[in-house]
């Protein structure tokens, strides 16, 4: 059986690459590989994963409308899933005290990421109006 354990496991064992997934206004599935990991919500201390998105992109508008997500992590035969609510932080009021910037440092890291120029991260962050994305494990399930 698979917990939030198994989650880490998966996800620590490459760069926290993964399938998130999300409702469209049709009611299909929209899916997309992403960098994710797992995370202390910073206003909660509960457990999440988090990954850092792109203002605009789809998964973002489907995220704030439905206000769930899915995101299942892969190695060979072996993965785990979560499922549940998922909040985007867009400013610094939902950062915890930390600000965007740092979390969305904090985030990249938690998913695998390195960077050798982090005020150009941050450069590119703000531009492209990065936000972070929390799913809470309301199911998980996988094969550990």
């Amino acid at each position: 059986m698979a917990d939030f354990e198994s989650v880490r496991a998966m996800a620590g064992s490459e760069t926290g690459l993964c399938v998130v997934a999300s409702v469209r206004p049709d009611g299909s599935v929209h899916s997309s590989v992403v960098n994710a990991g797992p995370f202390v919500h910073p206003t909660t201390g509960e457990d999440v994963v988090a990954l850092v998105a792109r203002g605009d992109a789809r998964k973002v508008d489907h995220i704030r409308r439905g206000g769930r997500a899915s995101v299942t992590f892969r190695r060979g035969w072996q993965w785990a899933g979560v499922e549940g609510p998922a909040e985007i932080v867009t400013d610094d009021a939902g950062a915890g005290g930390s600000g965007l910037t740092q979390l969305l440092r904090d985030v990249f890291v938690a998913a695998g990421g390195t960077h050798d120029d982090w005020d150009e991260y941050d450069r590119v962050m703000a531009a492209e109006g990065r936000v972070s994305i929390f799913i809470t494990p309301e199911r998980i399930i996988g094969v550990p």
